[in-house]
C-alpha cells in the first residue's frame, strides 16, 4: 500500500452523477433495468452505471423485494433517473411516449423467470415483463435476462422455463457460476449482451476471424524469442466487432493483455499453435472476414533444444524463415475477404504507401499499415486503411482503428447487399 499525503484529488470536469464514455454501442438507445428481490440486487447500480458508459439512457424498476438489497437513492444517483416502484395512472409498464430498446432483468429470480413464463403480472416487474413481450414479438424492442439463484432452485421447472423463454425470443445471459449458484456476471459481460441485442449494424451475424499479439517461437523448452506486441490492438478490433453484433472469433498471443471474457478467443503460446489454430479454424468454419493483426514470428531457431541449454553455453542461433500464414490462408481460402497488418519503421509515409500497395497487389483486399515513429499528440497509435478502391484512411489510436475498420466491414456488406439486389 502506497502512503498518501493526504493531497485532494486534482478537479475533474465530470459532474457528480456523470460518467466517461468507454464507447457508444448504447447512444440514443433507452434501457430497462429490472431489478428482482435477489442479494446480487446491490450489484444493479454497478450494472446500470455500466451501461451508460455504453451510452444508454437507464430506467431503474425494482420490486420491493428488491428494495430490500439496494436504495431508491443509489439507482436513481446511477440511472440519473426516477425509480420506477409501482404502478401509477401514468401506466410506466406500457412505456408508449418513450419506448425502450430493451429490458434487461438483472438479477432475475427463480420467482420472476416462472411467473414470466406462465405470463403471470401481479406486480410492477411481471407486469412490465408482460407488455415487454408484447412488443418484442412485434420486433419492437429486446428481453434479456441474467439468471442469478442458488444452485438448488435451479431444477427442472427453471430450466423449462428459460427453454420457453429462448424459444420465444427471450435472449439469456448465462450466469457466472461459482460455489454451486448461478451468479450474475461481471457487468461488461452483461453489457456486451446488451448492446449485441440492440445493435442494427450489418455485421450482425457475420462470421469474423481476428487475430492478434505475438507469436513467440522457442529456443529450448524454457527460452523463447518473441517480439513487445502485446495483441491489445487485436482485442479492440474483436471486442468492436463482438459488439456490433458479429459471430467473432479470436486467436491471441498470450501476453500482458487478456481479452476480457465475453469474447470467444483462442490463446496460443507459440508461433507454432498459432499457425495450426488459424489453418484449423477457418477449415472447420465458413469465414466472411478474416483481420490478421498477430505480430507473427518471421524467423525460427533452426534446431529447438531439448531441454534447457546450460547458462553461459549458447553463443549463437542459427534462425531460418517461417511459414507466412497469411500467405498460406490466401492461397487455402480464395473466398476470405482479408485485413492485413503491415509495420515498418525508418521509412516516409510514401514508402509506407508503396509496401502496402505493393501487399494488395498479392490478393489481399485491405492492408492496415503504421509506422514505429508516428504518433498522435498524446502517442497515440496511427495508422492508415488502405485499399485499391479508396484514398489511405488515416486512423487515430487503438479504438480509433477497431472502428474504422469495423465502418469499413459495414461498408463492403451494405455494398455487396445492394448489389445483389441490382
Amino acid at each position: 500500500m502506497r502512503d498518501w499525503d493526504f493531497s485532494p484529488p486534482p478537479e475533474s470536469d465530470l459532474g457528480d452523477r456523470e460518467i466517461s464514455l468507454a464507447g457508444t454501442h448504447l447512444q440514443g438507445k433507452r434501457i430497462a433495468l429490472l431489478i428482482t428481490g435477489s442479494i446480487a440486487a446491490m450489484k444493479a447500480p454497478f450494472v446500470a452505471r455500466a451501461l451508460r458508459r455504453q451510452g444508454a439512457d437507464v430506467v431503474a424498476f425494482a420490486s420491493l423485494e428488491a428494495l430490500r438489497y439496494t436504495t431508491i437513492d443509489t439507482l436513481e444517483w446511477s440511472t440519473t433517473n426516477p425509480v420506477v416502484t409501482k404502478l401509477t395512472a401514468a401506466a410506466e409498464h406500457l412505456s408508449d411516449a418513450d419506448p425502450f430498446a430493451a429490458y434487461l432483468v438483472a438479477p432475475a429470480t427463480y420467482n420472476t423467470i416462472n411467473k414470466m413464463r406462465y405470463g403471470i403480472a401481479d406486480g410492477v416487474i411481471s407486469s412490465t415483463l408482460g407488455s415487454a413481450i408484447g412488443r418484442m414479438e412485434r420486433g419492437k424492442t429486446q428481453i434479456l435476462l441474467a439468471p442469478t439463484m442458488h444452485g438448488s432452485l435451479h431444477n427442472s421447472i427453471l430450466t423449462e422455463s428459460l427453454q420457453q423463454l429462448q424459444t420465444m425470443g427471450v435472449k439469456i445471459i448465462p450466469p457466472r457460476i461459482d460455489y454451486g449458484k448461478n451468479n450474475l456476471p461481471a457487468e461488461e459481460d452483461i453489457v456486451s449482451a446488451v448492446c449485441r441485442a440492440v445493435n442494427n449494424s450489418s455485421l450482425q451475424g457475420i462470421r469474423i476471424l481476428v487475430t492478434g499479439g505475438a507469436t513467440p517461437v522457442p529456443i529450448d523448452n524454457v527460452r523463447l524469442l518473441t517480439n513487445r506486441f502485446t495483441g491489445q490492438l487485436g482485442i479492440e478490433i474483436a471486442q468492436e466487432l463482438y459488439l456490433r453484433g458479429a459471430n467473432v472469433k479470436l486467436i491471441h498471443g498470450k501476453s500482458s493483455f487478456l481479452p476480457p471474457a465475453f469474447l470467444p478467443q483462442q490463446i496460443i503460446n507459440t508461433y507454432a499453435e498459432y499457425r495450426e489454430q488459424v489453418l484449423a479454424e477457418l477449415a472447420s468454419k465458413l469465414y466472411r472476414f478474416g483481420i490478421f493483426s498477430a505480430a507473427v514470428a518471421d524467423y525460427q531457431p533452426e534446431t529447438v533444444f531439448p531441454g534447457k541449454i546450460p547458462s553461459g553455453v549458447l553463443k549463437t542461433i542459427n534462425l531460418v524463415p517461417t511459414a507466412k500464414v497469411i500467405a498460406e490462408v490466401r492461397a487455402k481460402f480464395p473466398h476470405l475477404e482479408m485485413v492485413t497488418f503491415k509495420y515498418q519503421e525508418n521509412i516516409s509515409h510514401e514508402q509506407l504507401m508503396e509496401i502496402a500497395r505493393a501487399r494488395l497487389n498479392q490478393g489481399y483486399q485491405v492492408v492496415i499499415a503504421n509506422r514505429g515513429d508516428e504518433k498522435g499528440v498524446n502517442g497515440e497509435q496511427i495508422a492508415y486503411l488502405v485499399t485499391n478502391q479508396t484514398p489511405p484512411l488515416k486512423m487515430i489510436s487503438k479504438p480509433g482503428i477497431a472502428k474504422a475498420i469495423a465502418d469499413y466491414l459495414e461498408i463492403q456488406l451494405n455494398s455487396s447487399i445492394i448489389d445483389s439486389k441490382e
